[in-house]
C-alpha cells in the first residue's frame, strides 16, 4: 500500500533523507522511529505531496506521489504534529467544512462527522476548538485525518506534549482504525508509544533505513548488538524453579516466586523456557524488558 523507491530529498550539501527503500503492506500499522533530525518528517511530506523529492519515487496503493498528487490525496488522510482548526468553530463545524473541501456529499457528511466524533470520544462536545486541550485537539487531528474514509492513515508524532489520558485515547482509536483494514504508518520519537501499537518498525539514522522488521527481528541477535545487560521477564502458573545458567548476571523473584527478572549477559529466553519445561513448570510469559528492546532501538540509532 505504501512504497518508497530510492527516495532521495537533498537541502544543499545534505541529505535529509538518502536512497531510502521501503514497503508497507495493506492493513499494516507501521512506525517510523528515529532520533529528531532523522529524516522521519520529511519522508512524510514526500509521502503526502507536500514537497518534491530530489530523486527516487513514492507510491500510494501504486500511484506515484509526485505524478498524481490529487488522486494519492484522495486515498490519503494526514495529521501533521501541529494540527490547525478554526478556533471560533465547534469539532462538528471543522470537520464538516473539511469534509465540503472533499467533496463529500451533503447525504453522507453528516453521518459520517457523527461516527468519527464517537470514535474519538468528542461526541456532544459543543464548545468551541479554541477551548480545547491538548488531547481533544489531538484527537480531532485523527477525525480529520479520517475525514475522507482514506486507505492511508498518517500520523507525525501523534503523542507529542500528550498527558497519560491523552495517549492512552490515542491508542483506542489507532487500534479501532486499525482493525478496519486501514494502512497506517506512525512517525515518532517515542519507542514506547509505537511498540504499543505497531507491528512492525523501521529505524531511520542522518536519513537512512538503517533497520526495519517486527519486534522481535529488531531485537533478535541481540548478543552482536554490544549491550551490557538483557533484561528477561518470565511469570509462571506456580512458583519456578532456581533459574542457574552461566550468562545469567543476576534473578530478583517476586510473587512467590512466580514472577522473575533476569539479567543476563545474553539473550537466554529458549534457554529459560527449556529449564520450565523440563522441571514441570508452565510459563504464562518469556520476554524481553522494555529497557532492553529501547536499549536494542538505541543501538541502531547509535549505528
Amino acid at each position: 500500500m505504501i512504497e518508497l523507491k530510492n527516495l532521495v530529498k537533498t537541502y544543499g550539501d545534505t541529505n535529509a533523507v538518502d536512497n531510502l527503500s521501503l514497503r508497507i503492506e495493506k492493513g499494516e500499522v507501521f512506525g517510523l522511529l528515529g532520533p529528531n533530525g532523522a529524516g522521519k518528517s520529511t519522508t512524510i511530506l514526500m509521502l503526502c505531496g507536500l514537497i518534491q523529492p530530489t530523486s527516487g519515487e513514492c507510491l500510494i496503493d501504486g500511484i506515484e506521489v509526485s505524478k498524481n498528487p490529487i488522486e494519492v490525496k484522495r486515498r490519503l488522510g494526514y495529521m501533521p504534529e501541529d494540527v490547525g482548526f478554526y478556533p471560533n468553530l465547534s469539532a462538528g463545524r471543522n470537520l464538516d467544512f473539511f469534509a465540503k473541501l472533499n467533496d463529500i456529499p451533503d447525504t453522507e457528511r453528516k453521518e459520517r462527522i457523527e461516527v468519527l466524533l464517537r470514535l474519538v470520544g468528542l461526541s456532544g462536545v459543543e464548545k468551541k476548538v479554541g477551548g480545547y486541550s491538548k488531547g481533544m485537539r489531538q484527537r480531532l487531528g485523527i477525525a480529520k485525518a479520517l475525514v475522507n474514509d482514506p486507505d492511508v492513515v498518517i500520523l507525525d508524532e501523534p503523542t507529542a506534549n500528550l498527558d497519560p489520558q491523552g495517549v492512552s485515547d490515542y491508542r483506542r482509536i489507532i487500534r479501532n482504525i486499525a482493525g478496519s483494514g486501514k494502512t497506517i504508518l506512525v512517525s515518532s520519537h517515542i519507542l514506547s508509544e509505537v511498540s504499543k501499537v505497531c507491528s512492525r518498525v523501521g529505524i531511520m539514522q542522518k536519513g537512512k533505513l538503517v533497520r526495519d522488521g517486527s519486534w522481535d527481528e529488531i531485537t533478535r541477535n541481540l548478543d552482536l548488538l554490544g549491550l551490557p545487560e538483557i533484561i528477561i521477564n518470565v511469570e509462571t502458573e506456580s512458583g519456578m524453579p532456581e533459574l542457574i545458567h552461566e550468562d545469567i548476571i543476576r534473578v530478583d523473584y517476586f510473587a512467590e516466586r512466580t514472577k522473575a527478572r533476569i539479567s543476563a549477559s545474553k539473550d537466554i529466553r529458549a534457554d529459560i523456557g527449556r529449564t520450565l519445561y523440563k522441571s514441570g513448570t508452565f510459563p504464562k510469559e518469556i520476554c524481553l524488558d522494555a529497557v532492553t528492546t529501547e536499549d536494542a532501538v538505541l543501538s541502531y540509532y547509535n549505528g
